[in-house]
């Protein structure tokens, strides 16, 4: 009886040690002290790159805004957050990205940069200044207004999602 109790018991002991050991992942959710911080503002991002498309910075800006709305409790204050996300688009451009056999460019790149500054009132040490970027790539014999929104969008969605994950996901 002595020996099924202790068997019993070291049995639980290893699942328990087994379970504990296992990885755990926040893939889109905020780590949060929403006792401490309650409020984030974001400034509106202005499109200071060289080329311009005038849907870009709104498309931006309401994709921004719009992240932390749904993946945070965060109120969003016009100022004076206790978490601030101010920048600018600083480029937006596109290169040929490979060439055919015919000597012409068969692959078209588009790239986006947005600089961001991050405050942290709270924890200034989390605070930061630094450029995301995104890429997307197009086959040249589509017109470029043709891809523009959609190849946009996906740029946006991403540096969004590096700009979130660097601020409030703490990964």
């Amino acid at each position: 009886m002595k020996s099924r109790i202790l068997t019993a018991a070291a049995c639980l002991f290893m699942v328990l040690t087994a379970v504990s050991c296992l990885p755990t992942y926040q893939l889109k959710g905020a780590s949060i002290d929403y006792n401490t911080i309650k409020t984030i503002s974001i400034e509106s991002f202005q499109n200071r790159a060289t080329y311009q498309w005038a849907p870009m910075a709104p498309m931006f800006n309401n994709t921004l805004s719009d992240v932390y709305n749904r993946q945070t409790k965060l109120r969003q204050v016009k100022r004076d957050g206790d978490l601030a996300v101010s920048g600018e688009i600083t480029s937006y451009d596109q290169t040929n990205k490979s060439i055919s056999a015919s000597g012409y460019s068969s692959m078209v790149q588009l790239r986006m940069t947005v600089k961001v500054k991050f405050v942290n009132t709270k924890e200034h040490k989390d605070d930061f200044e630094k450029s995301f970027s995104a890429t997307r790539e197009y086959d040249s014999s589509q017109q470029l207004s043709s891809v523009q929104e959609e190849l946009v969008q996906q740029m946006i969605d991403d540096i969004v999602d590096q700009i979130f994950n660097a601020t409030v996901a703490n990964w």
